[in-house]
């Protein structure tokens, strides 16, 4: 006998008619379709109404019985590298034309913090003795005494040794060893400074060396005393809180000695600051070859957190949290409605290489969710700018790649927790409870460390070990050791890097996709 062999034409099964097949799905489903509008307006529209109610300012009282002057966040200085900078700080200097080079022996640094309840005119009122970890004292040469100007710096500080930093973002330790007393030597050969170190002034270590770019022909140089203000800093079931105030350190040089192009003339104090600024003033005063030195503010990157107003570009997509919700339970439904309706048995009988199935499944809610994100971030990041600005917010610079990698890592942020949510609603075959887990293993661990509900340490846990890691793609804030203040999650810092928090998200989606893969192999449809 014959075998029948049927006239119709062969079927085609390939992976790119089953991807066609699951995205005619899920764009035929109107409901599936609004969610992903949803998640997008969503997304856009928190953050605008969080950038609505962000209103800073600074207000000061002219006169007695007169309402005080209120005013958007000042943008602080730029430094050489364009970002912005601390650059408030008493200087003792003289020119320096050309090559030359200053010593000097720092005899003593000490210090006053104040009491927290200053008073006009008066911020050391009530201060008690004390220094500050990172008050500072030593040798400068600075390009100009204007705000921002290219600098390099050897100094002794009040809790971390000696240091050599120059341009506001570098910093290095010299020898190890009490601060004070110690020698300390400056050397200014063309565009290049270099600093050294000494327990005796006559074994001599480089500690660091810096090229200065553009560095004028003629320099202000000499001696300088600085003190950030101070932070106390609580952490508590709920949060951190802190309070702060003014500083101020005195610095006692001697045996100083200059060589090269200095010419002759006194020392000139000068406390360099900006419009507006307030704080203890610096001053000088002389004893013979003695030099007592006195100053506070700071040399160094401006950063967030504690008293600072400056935001991050991720406070432009607060608004995320809430589009994941919605995408998630379209992602869950993509599946679990096919299960709950019996439609998954066609599927297979159609398609009976269930891991093709699912792998498909994935590629087109991850696509659509990539491009839900991708819109949703595009449409807020420069629309929450807008907004925070115009409520006299200072954001802090990014670069153009910094702002693409943040858009776009958000955007994979969505592509991943959909992939997620669909593993999970295969393993669970119930909508309602990939739902949850997805919410509880994503959004929830973010609300509860960016919300300051929980202590600093179990915040940064969270933000670790779980797959809400991944909001670190959407940090722009730089953490500096040689700043001191509250880096939190709440203020924008977390404690991963930003691409190796969307790693942390991006293996548990592996993982529940490897196990949602071995289970719709083994179980009956």
């Amino acid at each position: 006998m014959t075998a029948y062999q049927s006239t119709l034409p062969r079927g085609r099964d390939g992976f790119a008619q089953l991807l066609h097949a699951e995205w005619t799905k899920f764009r035929t489903v109107r409901g599936w379709v609004i969610g992903l509008l949803v998640t997008a307006l969503v997304t856009v529209g928190v953050g605008a109404l969080a950038a609505v109610g962000n209103h800073a300012s600074t207000c000061e009282k002219i006169q007695p019985g007169k309402a005080p002057a209120c005013h958007g966040i000042p943008a602080p200085p730029t430094g050489p590298g364009g970002k912005p900078v601390n650059d408030h700080f008493y200087l003792v200097h003289r020119p320096l034309t050309g090559d030359g080079s200053i010593t000097v022996r720092v005899s003593s640094l000490t210090g006053l913090i104040s009491s927290g309840n200053t008073t006009r005119g008066q911020p050391l009122a009530g201060a008690h003795p004390g220094l500050e970890p990172w008050s500072k004292a030593g040798l400068i040469v600075k390009a100009n005494t204007t705000q921002g100007s290219a600098y390099a710096a050897i100094m002794v500080t009040g809790g971390h040794g000696v240091r050599w930093q120059y341009n506001y973002t570098h910093d290095s330790a010299g020898i190890p060893g009490p601060a004070s007393p110690r020698w300390l030597r400056l050397t200014r050969s063309a565009d290049t400074v270099t600093g050294y170190d000494s327990t005796d002034g006559t074994h001599w270590t480089r500690v660091g060396s810096a090229r200065l770019v553009g560095l004028p022909a003629t320099v202000s140089a000499g001696l300088f005393a600085a003190s950030p203000d101070y932070q106390q800093i609580s952490q508590r079931l709920g949060g951190s809180s802190g309070t702060g105030g003014p500083t101020q350190a005195t610095a006692t040089f001697e045996q100083l000695s200059v060589h090269g192009g200095w010419p002759a003339g006194a020392w000139t104090g000068t406390d360099i600051r900006g419009a507006g600024q307030s704080g203890p003033l610096g001053n000088l005063t002389q004893s013979g070859d003695t030099l007592r030195v006195s100053g506070s503010g700071d040399i160094a990157p401006v950063v967030g957190g504690g008293p600072s107003p400056v935001l991050g570009l991720d406070s432009t997509l607060i608004g995320t949290f809430a589009g994941l919700i919605a995408l998630i339970v379209v992602a869950a439904l993509f599946v679990t409605a096919e299960y709950r309706r019996g439609l998954i048995r066609t599927t297979f009988v159609a398609s009976p290489r269930r891991s093709r199935v699912l792998a498909a499944k994935a590629l087109v809610v991850g696509a659509v969710a990539f491009g839900a994100g991708l819109a949703a971030a595009a449409v807020a990041v420069p629309l929450g700018q807008h907004m925070l600005r115009g409520n006299g917010n200072y954001l802090y610079p990014v670069s153009t790649l910094t702002e693409l990698r943040i858009i776009v890592g958000t955007a994979g942020v969505f592509a991943m927790a959909a992939v997620a949510a669909l593993a999970l609603g295969t393993i669970l075959r119930r909508g309602a409870g990939a739902v949850t887990a997805v919410i509880v293993a994503i959004v929830l661990p973010y609300i509860l460390a960016t919300a300051s509900l929980l202590p600093t340490s179990a915040a940064q846990w969270l933000l670790r070990i779980t797959p809400a890691a991944a909001f670190a793609i959407q940090q722009s804030l730089i953490q500096y050791p040689q700043v001191a203040s509250d880096y939190t999650p709440a203020n924008g810092y977390y404690p991963l890097a930003p691409w190796a928090g969307f790693a942390v998200l991006c293996g548990y989606t592996a993982i529940a996709l490897a196990v949602a893969t071995y289970l719709l192999r083994r179980r009956d449809a």
